[in-house]
């Protein structure tokens, strides 16, 4: 038996001649075949893995973590199949068995008894889902050209249907149309949440036809075969007049996604080995489809994830990482560049806010902020952080931006408009009003984003933040402060006023009082350039 395990980032390989493997940590006077030290989450011991009639069973043997077959603890006392390749976890190692596939068909017939001891199944052709249904040794019978035909046309049907569900009516029906004997049909997809297996596509309309536990075994097994009624059927086959059929597992990425079944209700044309094959090679088809979607769904949901995480960007800076990220180009990294460097607050915020109740704060703060953000997202800015009742934000971050002197001072022009405008209309329904004090500086910083893949956001970092700060905290309410390093990008622009501010360790500093635009009426710097 070979069985592929992994811990952290060592991954080993247990290969031994056994139809029988004891897993977990070794103790006195108890067997061992797999050692999983030092995993300190396995028990001694603590779980089997057998080979029982050719097929694997996992069996738990008590441990106090429990043993995890597709993210479900097992039963004590219960033998789960296992099929090749399929994950299961002990403690914190993950294993699976790694089988031979030498031979992918069994031409013989065998009988089986079923879940509940209630009948026995009649089993006849089975063939490997993970493996080719036509190669050299087994090719499509010319004879056969509904089936050629129907493995041509479902590649062009599934390219032109756009409805997922409509895709897979139309393929069950097609099944049932070139099968000769198969007079119903009916595809179940696995629900990704629970398990369970949910109708998804049937024919004819009505009641579908269809055996739980033939779908499970063609699942858990990942094999496709032909079945035939026994001489004592259970009570599902006898009332559904189910004399034979075909079931075969969607099969995409190793994994079994759903179940295809086909029978008939009569003693007519037998199911032959062919039609399986061509069955098997029209799930194939769909398994991909259904892969296909579920990717799509996730990409869907991790783009408005990753968009609701680049809140703090700009719309049209949001969609161009969003772009770079779907690029592959989305990585951790830092730069350092020229960037200027905004600071907001709100004035006398703790005396305002002293006698509020909490619910009254966060609605001040969400009226002010909201619209202080908006203003710096009209100009192309990035919100760095919200530092209490204050923005921290940067202009030519993270991408550069030639125009960012200019944009940041308009923005810091907008922002106090917006300001104004928050508390005209809270006075207006009697509510605490307040007032901010700009700072901004222009300087060299290091900017990138920071982290790990997992959990990534944008960092700026540098003496240029500091100075920014000395300029916020000396503006008054109303009042918007630049540095003479921002100055000599946009003394052209600005009408201004020269003043000295104090500052605790650095002594008098010069700073420029922003009065406003020279000329108002200019036209605004077009949108940054996104390469």
């Amino acid at each position: 038996m070979r069985i592929r395990y992994t811990l952290g980032d060592v991954e080993k390989i247990f290969d031994q001649p056994c139809n029988e493997v004891v897993l977990g940590r070794p103790r006195d006077g108890v067997r061992v075949d797999l050692d999983l030290s030092p995993d300190l989450g396995v028990s001694r011991p603590h779980a089997k893995v057998s080979l029982r009639d050719g097929d694997y069973v996992l069996e738990d043997l008590g441990s106090a973590n429990g043993t995890l077959l597709d993210g479900e603890p097992i039963p004590l006392g219960t033998a789960m199949p296992l099929r090749p390749g399929q994950a299961f976890q002990v403690g914190g190692t993950t294993l699976a068995i790694e089988a031979d596939r030498d031979d992918a068909t069994i031409a013989v017939f065998r009988r089986e008894q079923r879940a509940g001891g209630d009948a026995e199944l009649d089993i006849g052709e089975v063939i490997d889902a993970t493996s080719g249904a036509f190669d050299a040794d087994h090719p499509i019978d010319p004879g056969r050209a509904q089936h050629m035909a129907l493995l041509y046309e479902l590649p062009l049907r599934f390219a032109e249907q756009t409805d997922f569900d409509a895709l897979l009516q139309v393929t069950i029906e097609q099944l049932v149309a070139v099968i000769p004997a198969a007079s119903r049909g009916a595809l179940l997809l696995k629900d990704p949440a629970s398990g369970q297996l949910l109708l998804t596509a049937h024919v004819p309309a009505g009641d579908p036809s269809v055996s739980m536990t033939l779908a499970r075994r063609a699942m858990a097994r990942r094999q496709g075969f032909i079945w035939r009624r026994p001489k004592d059927p259970s009570a599902s086959q006898i009332a559904n007049r189910m004399e034979a059929g075909m079931y075969v597992p969607l099969v995409s990425r190793g994994e079994a996604v759903g179940v295809a079944c086909v029978d008939n209700s009569d003693h007519g044309t037998p199911f032959a080995v062919e039609d399986l094959r061509v069955m098997l090679a029209a799930a194939h088809h769909a398994a991909l489809a259904v892969g296909q979607k579920r990717m799509q769904d996730d990409l869907q949901r991790n783009a408005a994830l990753l968009g609701r995480l680049l809140t703090n960007f700009s719309p049209k800076t949001r969609e161009h990482l969003l772009a770079r990220a779907r690029r592959g180009r989305l990585r951790l990294g830092g730069e350092r560049s020229e960037v200027v460097v905004l600071m907001s607050d709100i004035r006398r915020f703790t005396l305002l806010t002293a006698r509020m109740d909490a619910d009254e704060i966060v609605d001040l703060l969400n009226d002010y902020l909201s619209a202080l953000v908006d203003a710096i997202f009209r100009y192309d800015g990035t919100v760095d952080k919200y530092v209490g009742d204050g923005i921290l934000a940067v202009f030519g971050s993270p991408e550069p931006d030639p125009a960012r002197h200019e944009k940041a001072v308009r923005a810091a022009l907008a922002m106090q408009a917006a300001a104004r405008e928050v508390s005209a209309a809270r006075s207006r329904r009697g509510l605490v009003t307040c007032e901010i004090g700009i700072g901004l500086h222009s300087g060299e910083v290091l900017h990138g984003f920071i982290g790990s893949n997992e959990r990534m956001e944008l960092t700026v970092i540098g003496d240029a933040v500091n100075w920014t700060t000395r300029y916020c905290k000396a503006a008054k309410a109303g009042e918007i402060l630049i540095s003479p390093a921002l100055h000599q990008h946009t003394w052209s622009l600005v009408d201004t006023e020269l003043i000295t501010i104090p500052t605790e360790h650095e002594g008098p500093l010069p700073a420029y009082r922003l009065r406003g635009l020279k000329n108002p009426g200019a036209p605004e710097p077009a949108p940054a350039d996104r390469p």
